[in-house]
């Protein structure tokens, strides 16, 4: 299962809360499976997509999901003790983790060798931190969802990209209807 395989199958899950994508190609395929106003899209900062999440869960009570990748969570390794000492039971990260990286060619992170994703997250100090494959994702999202607890899933899936076209919405336009979801 690949990641588009994924946001496919979680899509109806997501439709109802607040969503940070990451960059590049994941944005794409969510935008291109089920686009919505609560989905904000990352376009142009690598690493960013979990804490941009977390400040967003800790300045507003709706549940926000955060769909990262491993390229992208090893660039910025300082989000998870962040995340774990600002709880925030609203937040969920969601790492897709298919041990590339996947918006620039598919070259293999560490995450293909000896590194454990789940286990930095531990050893950061995330208390609540479950491992899934691509096929457990919907069930294991809405525990999460359900559970009302911070919550890191790394999903371990296939690596590959879905062709879906680039998001033409502009930057500005994202920023605002995101805003809109958020006081609504």
């Amino acid at each position: 299962m690949i990641r588009s395989e994924i946001l496919r199958e979680i899509a109806p899950i997501l439709r109802d809360h607040l969503v940070i994508s990451n960059i590049g190609i994941p944005s794409q395929e969510l935008h291109a499976i089920d686009d919505q106003p609560s989905n904000f899209y990352m376009l142009g900062t690598m690493g960013l997509a979990s804490s941009i999440g977390l400040g967003l869960a800790l300045a507003q009570p709706k549940p926000v999901i955060v769909i990262d990748g491993d390229g992208s969570v090893l660039t910025n390794l300082g989000t998870l003790p962040t995340i774990a000492n600002n709880p925030a039971d609203n937040y969920i990260l969601m790492i897709i983790d298919n041990g590339s990286y996947g918006s620039t060619g598919d070259q293999p992170t560490y995450t293909s060798g000896k590194t454990s994703l789940a286990g930095m997250a531990r050893a950061a100090g995330c208390e609540r931190v479950v491992e899934c494959s691509g096929e457990e994702t919907g069930p294991v999202l809405q525990e999460a969802l359900d559970s009302g607890q911070m919550t890191v899933i790394v999903v371990r899936c296939d690596s590959g990209n879905a062709k879906m076209p680039v998001i033409t919405l502009d930057p500005v336009v994202i920023r605002d209807r995101f805003m809109k979801a958020v006081r609504a």
